[in-house]
């Protein structure tokens, strides 16, 4: 009796090794068959802007901000602050940051769409839930072999920081205001005292901002068909919902909940798993893709 309940855990410990094993080698088929984006290994530009939802919708804007700053330092990336701009009440109205490290765009680049948040606001007197929204957008960063831009192409700007007081504002004129002629694209930046390192900082984006225009046209020839791709970014197509009353987010793209709301807004663990499955169903569908043209 004895000697056959050993045999029966023995068999059972053996099946769940060979289940994790099976997993992995899946895993690992998978990654030699779906070919890597050119962009995996870049480094990015993270660009948050409040939403509807007026006060509310910035003050989770912050908090995603924070989320994402949280969660470079979890990946040990480099994270640096390009523009920052708050509002009345601690909220923020649009900021953006580089972040770079390992694999940062691959992790990041499902990031980019919707975010829908539902809860109390603090100002609110009635205890109703509210319902707000607020904007991801990730750029990866070109390489100096990705793109070239011809400096005969720009217009610089030069003129006072503009704000609401205190350390943004200063008399002279240091913020940076890059024009790409041929495109029409903007990028400006009043973030530092130093023109010099604005005109850096707006250059950093405006470089982002083209090559993301072009694996844009790049990427609609060859992945028309995938769905996990973020759309137009209107109101309709949220990725995520942020839900307190229920301690709940959901990602809609492949119906995952994760009940821990708070520890989700850490930028750690949870965020990296979410992070993690997004990837995995982005592989399969990939996989699926070239199955399908291959028969």
């Amino acid at each position: 009796m004895y000697e056959n309940e050993g045999l029966r855990k023995l068999a059972e410990n053996e099946i769940s090794s060979c289940q994790k094993e099976i997993t992995q080698l899946k895993h690992q088929i998978i990654l030699l068959l779906v070919p890597s984006e050119e962009t995996d290994e870049n480094d990015l530009i993270l660009e948050v802007t409040a939403g509807v939802g007026g006060q509310e919708a910035m003050l989770f804007t912050s908090e995603m901000f924070d989320m994402y700053q949280q969660y470079a330092a979890f990946k040990r990336w480099h994270f640096e602050t390009l523009e920052y701009f708050p509002s009345e009440i601690g909220g923020l109205r649009h900021a953006s940051a580089s972040i770079g490290g390992l694999e940062a765009y691959k992790h990041m680049k499902f990031e980019g769409g919707v975010h829908r948040v539902q809860r109390v606001p603090k100002t609110e007197k009635q205890g109703r839930i509210h319902t707000s929204t607020m904007t991801v957008a990730i750029l990866p960063q070109p390489t100096e072999i990705n793109l070239v831009i011809n400096p005969k192409d720009l217009r610089i700007d030069t003129k006072r920081a503009s704000g609401a007081g205190g350390q943004h504002v200063n008399t002279t004129d240091s913020a940076v205001r890059i024009v790409h002629l041929p495109t029409g694209v903007v990028s400006e930046c009043q973030q530092e005292r130093s023109q010099l390192k604005n005109r850096e900082m707006a250059m950093k984006k405006l470089r982002a901002k083209l090559y993301s225009m072009y694996l844009e046209e790049e990427t609609s020839k060859r992945y028309s068909a995938r769905k996990i791709q973020v759309g137009t970014k209107g109101r309709s197509e949220k990725i995520r919902t942020y839900n307190f009353p229920q301690n709940r987010v959901t990602d809609h793209r492949i119906n995952k909940s994760l009940h821990d709301l708070e520890t989700f807004m850490q930028g750690e663990f949870l965020l990296d798993e979410l992070v993690q499955s997004l990837k995995d169903y982005a592989d399969y569908e990939s996989l699926v893709e070239i199955i399908s043209k291959k028969a």
